[in-house]
């Protein structure tokens, strides 16, 4: 079999992977739920080669992300629920649907039209999914009927964080600035304190919870994105541990060998240098 620039040879592709009799053993034993992780580990790649503006990687990885796509809808096509074809008409659908200023007449074009559109479009096709699912002997509530049920489970806990606040904050239920917010932060604090002294794990572990939310929230009214502070935070770590991790090489030594003091002397170093540049 040879590559090729058609979508059709990937779905080829990944038909013979699965195939029962010749196909990869792994592939084969695979199934929604062991593949899901790996879906999300592919998108995290792409936001990965675009931060690093590496459009090479950009390419491969968005290669990776798309044989996700393929892989679920094949394991569909299998158990006779839908095939690649269907996840296309149906993001097609979607976007022509939710964009009748672009795509509608005359009338829907009109800016005013456009004005608030999306999110009535989207409570229409949540009515209609509803509905489907009600058509198909299924319960409606498994799909999620409550204000915030929209927003993904498996959004990262901090991203997710974010999108519960800001839709909540929607109908009014939020701070109406962000000083108060750091009392909830020191109010949380106390509390995760409390659980620290009783060495409740369970506890320890909520209240902990606590203080991250409390936190994404005083950081939406101060519009920063928590994901991408915490982001920021984490190569400047990285950056100045390597700093340590060099220094202590150049002298012969490793880390191993060096007491907290000398890498937490070495880390202000690394901390004033990055500050002065």
């Amino acid at each position: 079999m040879k590559p090729s620039r058609d979508i059709s040879r990937l779905i080829e592709i990944m038909a013979a992977l699965r195939d029962p009799s010749t196909g990869c053993p792994w592939d084969i034993e695979q199934d929604f739920a062991t593949i899901a992780p790996y879906t999300i580990e592919e998108a995290y790649e792409v936001a990965d080669a675009i931060a690093r503006a590496d459009m090479d990687d950009l390419r491969d990885e968005l290669g990776d992300l798309l044989l996700q796509v393929i892989y679920h809808a094949q394991m569909a096509g299998e158990a006779k629920e839908f095939a690649f074809g269907d996840v296309v008409q149906a993001i097609t659908e979607k976007m022509i649907r939710r964009h009748p200023h672009v795509f509608g007449d005359a009338q829907a074009r009109s800016a005013g039209m456009a004005k608030g559109m999306w999110e009535k479009i989207k409570s229409e096709e949540k009515a209609l999914k509803r509905q489907a699912r009600i058509d198909r002997g299924l319960d409606p509530e498994d799909h999620g009927t409550g204000f915030l049920d929209g927003i993904p489970i498996a959004l990262p806990a901090l991203t997710r964080a974010l999108k519960l606040q800001e839709k909540a904050a929607r109908v009014g239920f939020d701070w109406s600035e962000a000083a108060p917010i750091l009392d909830k932060i020191e109010e949380e604090i106390g509390e995760l304190r409390e659980a620290m002294a009783k060495k409740d794990q369970d506890s320890m572990q909520d209240e902990f919870g606590d203080v991250l939310f409390a936190l994404v929230n005083l950081g939406r009214h101060l519009k920063i994105d928590s994901e991408a502070a915490l982001s920021g935070t984490n190569d400047k770590f990285r950056s100045r541990f390597h700093h340590i991790e060099r220094t202590l090489s150049a002298s012969g030594r490793s880390l191993q060998a060096s007491s907290l003091d000398e890498m937490e002397e070495l880390w202000q170093q690394a901390k004033t240098a990055s500050r002065e540049t």
